[in-house]
């Protein structure tokens, strides 16, 4: 990363447990490092042993993502560095309003029987993300589960614990595939409107649809993570650390771009 997103993102990195007095050792290597080392795992869709010499060893920055992932650090992070994003925006740190949507990606042969499934709607032998998003495309919540897992399903959990994580929140957007139940659950039981953005009968081929093509754009910026164009990982909890690691890449890039369009 760049000095300036270093400068932008230092103060809102987890401070350690052995800072603040609570016990444990102090770590071998800068956060800095192993930042850069996992954000270019994620953005070059390397394997782990393939992890250059410039950075520290490869299961020293493996142990650091699956500490960061194992105790939510990393959507620690992420959920302030999107608070910083948003109202550097002009907008407020939580959000009222999202969209829901899933993805389907092909797996690799590392992932196992029990969490890989196929998806007769988009003939995808992998997994899915079951995500929802913020008007601004920000990551809000991700679910990931086996391909052939319904978004209706799928909705419920991370819909609570997206309203959970975010008690302003009152509005989902969502398509067709949500329909049914769902929309009655959710307004009963978590406060949270669910509001279905049709296609038009008459409408033929692409459209841009209001409101659900924010999380089509997200689809699009993960894609641009290698380590995301496949699911790679072995357990859903990577894959979904994965995808909060590939929106911290896009949230520094986009604070810092910002801060230089104001200075020029």
């Amino acid at each position: 990363m760049t000095d300036a997103e270093w400068a932008a993102i230092r103060p809102l990195l987890p401070v350690p447990a052995w800072l603040r007095g609570r016990g444990g050792q102090p770590e071998a290597y800068c956060h800095r490092a192993m930042l850069d080392a996992v954000r270019y795992l994620v953005d070059n869709g390397i394997k782990w042993r393939a992890m250059p010499a410039d950075f520290p060893p490869w299961d020293r920055v493996y142990a650091f993502f699956r500490r960061w992932r194992d105790h939510a650090l990393v959507r620690e992070f992420h959920d302030r560095l999107r608070a910083r994003v948003r109202e550097e925006s002009g907008r407020d740190a939580e959000p009222t309003a999202g969209v829901i949507n899933s993805q389907s990606v092909k797996a690799d042969a590392v992932v196992g029987a029990d969490s890989r499934g196929f998806d007769g709607g988009k003939l995808v032998n992998g997994r899915k993300r079951h995500v929802v998003v913020d008007t601004l495309g920000l990551l809000l919540g991700v679910v990931v589960t086996a391909a052939d897992t319904g978004d209706r399903a799928a909705a419920r959990v991370l819909l609570r614990q997206v309203a959970d994580a975010h008690h302003r929140l009152a509005l989902v957007w969502a398509d067709a595939g949500y329909t049914g139940s769902l929309i009655d659950h959710c307004l009963n039981a978590l406060a949270l409107v669910v509001s279905i953005v049709r296609r038009s009968d008459g409408q033929k081929g692409f459209v841009v649809l209001p409101k659900r093509w924010i999380v089509e754009r997200f689809f699009a910026h993960l894609m641009q993570s290698r380590r995301l164009a496949r699911d790679f990982e072995r357990r859903t909890t990577s894959a979904e650390a994965m995808v909060y690691w590939s929106m911290t890449l896009l949230m520094s890039r986009r604070l810092t771009a910002k801060r230089r369009h104001r200075q020029g």
